[in-house]
């Protein structure tokens, strides 16, 4: 079964509720929350915790809002095309270049970070070499069609998910003492300064890792589209928040209570750190491969939503327009054959410079993210009739992204990272000013021609 929405091409459907929501999970837990949790644990505390919360509330606001613009409106192009009808063609055009050199610039970050885990079996083996190993399987999985992007997402989602649920079941039992080990003694924050060591700037500051551990509703967004029930959307992502909210707080909540928040570190997974004195076999093994698993899984969901934002800004006539023509009735090459290039470039542009430097351009990257989130949740404000409950949620939504984003300012570490972001939006900003100029130009043309 296929729909047509105005001008776009028509799209298979039979993607079941429960499916986009295995997909959902399957594209946003990854390194984000294996890693980057980590980051917010050192920056608050156990405040984190309440992070998680408020970052699954405000990401559960946002993909709603999404949700709701894909029943009234099925579009290919998603939150791009909302922008697009909402605020006009530079607000479309900018989004979809914004969200694609985000991505990419996150995937150059994935692809060696998935490179370094590998070294831990393969030290002699080039970072170069099994960075593009990764990024070649990851186009492969592309190329062949939504069918293998979905059973992979699918099967590595379950696998995630059984991965830190066998990490609570483990804490579970450290914290009721029924397995020795652990040089100190797991305990719950019991008071204020317990649980804000770092105060509200801390809490503060921690939101913007609890909201990238959420990121990839707007790959979920894309594939709503092809749900066989539309109206199912806004039900499949309830589920799929609901489950990762869950796992999440439970999962962070027994780390720090197993270990001083002090021990966590951005280079080790907050969960390896937790079980580190308990001396259980395989541990590092077993988390390293998860690690590799979580990272590929979202790497590839990535790929999924820059390639089809290409496609759909060629339509659109955004890009030029061979980057539409597709082979294999679902991936366009050309467009596919951009996105090689341009990881290529992200790999390369992430070995070669300098750490500092480069973390600043990764943050960038993921605060880019969240300025497409405050666009989605825009454009629901100015092209759907709200009830008083959408206007309520919808300005919490953006009071929290906006508050994640402007916690980068506590930070040394992060505050360039914010203002690379802005001179990204910036030089996005001055071509989509060319561009319109261009677009007026041709409106006249046609004008003339009728």
């Amino acid at each position: 079964m296929t729909c047509t929405t105005g001008n776009q091409q028509p799209q298979q459907k039979g993607l079941k509720w429960w499916q986009l929501s295995l997909l959902g999970i399957g594209c946003t837990i990854g390194t984000g929350f294996f890693l980057g949790s980590s980051l917010g644990i050192k920056l608050g505390g156990p405040s984190v915790i309440i992070a998680f919360i408020l970052g699954g509330y405000g990401t559960y606001v946002v993909f709603e809002a999404l949700a709701k613009m894909t029943v009234a409106d099925p579009q290919q192009g998603s939150f791009r095309t909302y922008a697009k009808k909402a605020f006009g063609h530079g607000a479309g055009f900018g989004n979809g270049w914004v969200y694609w050199s985000s991505e990419l610039l996150i995937m150059g970050s994935q692809l060696t970070g998935l490179g370094i885990f590998t070294r831990y079996w393969f030290p002699k083996v080039p970072l170069w070499m099994l960075a593009s190993v990764y990024a070649v399987a990851g186009l492969l999985v592309i190329f062949i069609g939504f069918q293998a992007f979905e059973k992979l997402e699918n099967g590595l989602a379950v696998l995630k998910i059984l991965a830190i649920i066998a990490f609570i079941s483990v804490a579970i039992a450290a914290l009721f003492g029924w397995i020795d080990g652990g040089s100190y003694k797991p305990k719950l924050p019991t008071d204020m300064h317990a649980l804000f060591p770092k105060g509200g700037n801390g809490l503060w500051a921690s939101l913007l890792y609890a909201f990238y551990a959420y990121g990839g509703i707007e790959i979920m967004g894309l594939m709503t589209i092809r749900l066989t029930q539309p109206k199912d959307a806004t039900k499949s992502g309830t589920v799929m928040l609901l489950i990762l909210t869950v796992i999440y707080i439970l999962s962070i909540g027994l780390a720090v209570s197993m270990v001083p928040w002090k021990e966590f570190n951005e280079k080790e997974s907050p969960f390896v750190i937790a079980l580190h004195d308990y001396h259980i076999p395989y541990v590092p093994f077993f988390f390293n491969a998860v690690l590799i698993m979580a990272g590929f899984s979202t790497m590839v969901g990535s790929l999924f939503a820059v390639t089809n934002v290409l496609m759909n800004l060629a339509d659109d006539g955004d890009a030029p327009a061979f980057f539409s023509k597709k082979q294999n009735q679902q991936v366009s090459f050309p467009a596919l054959l951009m996105t090689a290039l341009g990881l290529v470039a992200s790999i390369v542009v992430a070995l070669l410079l300098p750490k500092t430097i480069y973390e600043y351009i990764t943050t960038a990257a993921g605060l880019m993210l969240l300025y497409t989130w405050l666009l989605i949740l825009l454009s629901f404000r100015k092209l759907l009739d709200l009830t008083i409950w959408d206007h309520i949620k919808s300005l919490s939504g953006l009071l929290l992204v906006g508050f994640a984003i402007t916690g980068t300012l506590l930070q040394k570490e992060t505050r360039p990272g914010l203002l690379v972001s802005l001179l990204f939006l910036v030089i996005i900003g001055l071509v989509t000013w060319r561009m319109s100029k261009v677009w007026k130009t041709k409106g006249k043309q046609l004008r003339k021609m009728k």
